[in-house]
């Protein structure tokens, strides 16, 4: 029995988190200005309440549960960065 991590890319994470930002939070950024480095924090994007939207669609669309102790303004300054983090907490599928 082999173990591998769920099939989706850093990449493909991050489209999903811009895509849900872009629509939930920026009224669809007709114009592109959300990057995968825009500062989310430092832009006002992400408040505690909006952070807590995007942690739910993360749970329920990707199947991570962010822990607690990761909800910091390291993980979530940016979309690369939050990419990163639920790259790092995919769950293992049996192959």
């Amino acid at each position: 029995m082999t173990t591998e991590r769920n099939e989706m890319s850093e990449d493909e994470v991050v489209a999903v988190i811009t895509a849900f930002i872009r629509e939930r939070f920026l009224s669809g950024d007709e114009r592109q200005e959300l990057t995968e480095s825009t500062p989310l924090l430092e832009w006002g994007i992400l408040d505690s309440l909006s952070t807590a939207v995007l942690l739910k669609f993360i749970r329920e669309e990707l199947g991570v549960t962010v822990p607690p102790m990761a909800v910091d303004a390291k993980n979530f300054r940016d979309v690369r960065h939050i990419a990163t983090m639920i790259c790092q907490s995919l769950p293992v599928t049996s192959g």
